[in-house]
């Protein structure tokens, strides 16, 4: 039985509804005061407030909202951005439209009732503005530049600035998307990594390299938008299971050489068809790639028999952040558990 309600409870005024979303295409989930900090500055946000506060905002909040959400939609969407970097005209109509609603805000703001706060607000819309614009010109010319960089190493299709590969390699299966990446490079071979990296150094780009996209660390999503994607999906050739014999080791060991970009589930096959178990089996074997394996020490379910990624390598080569060739080898494996290694670099 419901509980009588207060007389007076009938009549009483409703609470006024609370303000979520003030800036229009905002289809992320960044807030609007997350947007506002990283175009305007954590100043401007805390005058925002301190404006509504004194009801002052009104319609010069809306123009500057409508502002920063033609910036956020631009920004987060590689396909527009594309679409204006090859469009001059377009690209400038829609500049001089955000400057026109700026200055309207501006006009606004004078007579008996101009506000130094607005006037901030005003000025840093306009810087916003301003470093919009100028990201266009930066990316066009550094697109040119690396293009010609990337182009002595690898072949031209495998250097990709276009929007699908952009939101493609943007996140992982975290799906947390923090900055779209520069560019994504697809190298044929191992020998072109090195090079990259060199490349990316010299440009000035954070590399990130990416296999299938499976982790759940975050370890593949760029943090800056001065980065490159290196996805060595590519890489996917191995020799099958080959018989070796390892330093310290006194009887050969069943062994498979593997790409970055060799799918994990093939060398589980691989392993099968010889009659023998790969040890490390995470549930994404259908996708991950052993490049992945190794840089997140994967394991599974037989991980408690046979250990994880990193218990059952016998060596591994690497590029280093430096962009030097560094091959690690296990001594004295012994076949079950991580113990000693040895590195050198690789001429």
């Amino acid at each position: 039985m419901n509980a009588p309600l207060h007389s007076n409870t009938h009549h009483a005024e409703a609470p006024p509804a609370a303000r979520l979303r003030e800036i229009p295409y905002n289809y992320t989930s960044f807030s609007d005061r997350e947007i506002v900090i990283r175009f305007l500055g954590e100043g401007i946000w805390e005058i925002l407030n301190e404006l509504r506060s004194e009801r002052k905002t009104g319609r010069s909040a809306r123009m500057l909202f409508e502002v920063l959400g033609d910036l956020w939609v631009v920004t987060r969407n590689p396909y527009l951005q594309d679409d204006l970097l090859e469009n001059p005209k377009r690209r400038k109509a829609l500049i001089d439209a955000l400057h026109h609603r700026i200055a309207a805000i501006d006009e606004r703001n004078t007579g008996s009732t101009a506000s130094d706060k607005v006037q901030k607000m005003v000025n840093a819309a306009k810087k916003a503005v301003d470093k919009f614009a100028d990201d266009f010109r930066q990316t066009y010319d550094l697109r040119r530049k690396a293009l010609v960089k990337f182009t002595k190493i690898t072949r031209k299709d495998n250097v990709q600035f276009d929007g699908l590969a952009r939101v493609s390699h943007v996140t992982d299966a975290t799906d947390w998307r923090v900055e779209y990446p520069f560019v994504v490079l697809n190298p044929d071979t191992e020998k072109e990594i090195a090079y990259l990296v060199r490349a990316c150094i010299e440009l000035g780009l954070t590399v990130i390299p990416r296999g299938g996209g499976t982790g759940y660390t975050g370890g593949a999503i760029p943090l800056t938008p001065m980065s490159a994607v290196i996805n060595t999906e590519k890489l996917d050739q191995h020799t099958g299971v080959q018989m070796r014999t390892l330093p310290g080791v006194a009887r050969q060991v069943a062994t498979i050489e593997c790409g970055a970009g060799v799918v994990t589930r093939r060398a589980m096959e691989a392993a099968t068809d010889a009659g023998l178990e790969f040890a490390c089996d995470p549930t994404s074997a259908d996708a991950s790639c052993i490049g992945g394996n190794v840089a997140m020490n994967a394991g599974g379910k037989k991980a408690v028999l046979w250990g994880t990624a990193l218990d059952n390598l016998a060596s591994w080569r690497m590029v280093t952040p430096d962009a030097e060739w560094l091959e690690v080898e296990r001594l004295d494996h012994n076949l079950g558990k991580f113990m000693i290694l040895q590195s050198h670099a690789l001429k």
